[in-house]
């Protein structure tokens, strides 16, 4: 029996530029809810008897996400490449509500608040499905770690 699973998650730091406080505290979030609770299974390394758990490396190079699985000691298994130019406007998207969302914490009343916050999930939501559509037939996963993903994939385009 495997263990479908991802036990640490890695950001390529040379390709976040810039960020600040609150995105930090998503990124520490999103990784350790992450490692927490999710369910990856990676298949050619599955079915070539690699069953887990698994150490995942996330990078951005040419437009294109990089997801580097390597097996628990840290042996390189395989690598992913998914074209990221369908998560362009989620991207986007989700820096605007987002930048929004932080601004109306500090003034906004509640229900200003929540109006905003329903429209991040609601981005969130449909980017993390379209991410898992990107990984059918290449990875199984759920679609609370794929929005935690997708998360971590929006800090790798953050732009000072």
């Amino acid at each position: 029996m495997g263990d479908a699973r991802i036990i640490h998650i890695e950001l390529d730091e040379a390709t976040i530029l810039w960020r600040n406080a609150d995105i930090e505290q998503e990124r520490r979030i999103a990784i350790f809810d992450l490692i927490e609770e999710n369910t990856f299974k990676p298949l050619r390394a599955w079915e070539a008897g690699h069953q887990g758990p698994y150490r995942l490396r996330l990078s951005v190079h040419d437009g294109r996400l990089s997801l580097e699985i390597a097996d628990e000691s840290g042996g390189d298994l395989e690598t992913l490449i998914l074209g990221l130019g369908r998560f362009r406007r989620p991207i986007r998207e989700y820096f605007a509500i987002c930048d929004s969302y932080y601004q109306a914490i500090r003034k906004a009343t509640a229900a200003e608040i929540e109006t905003i916050d329903m429209a991040r999930r609601g981005v969130h939501n449909e980017a993390a499905e379209m991410l898992l559509e990107r990984l059918e037939g290449k990875v199984e996963t759920d679609f609370a770690t794929a929005r935690r993903l997708f998360t971590l994939i929006c800090v790798l385009h953050i732009r000072g």
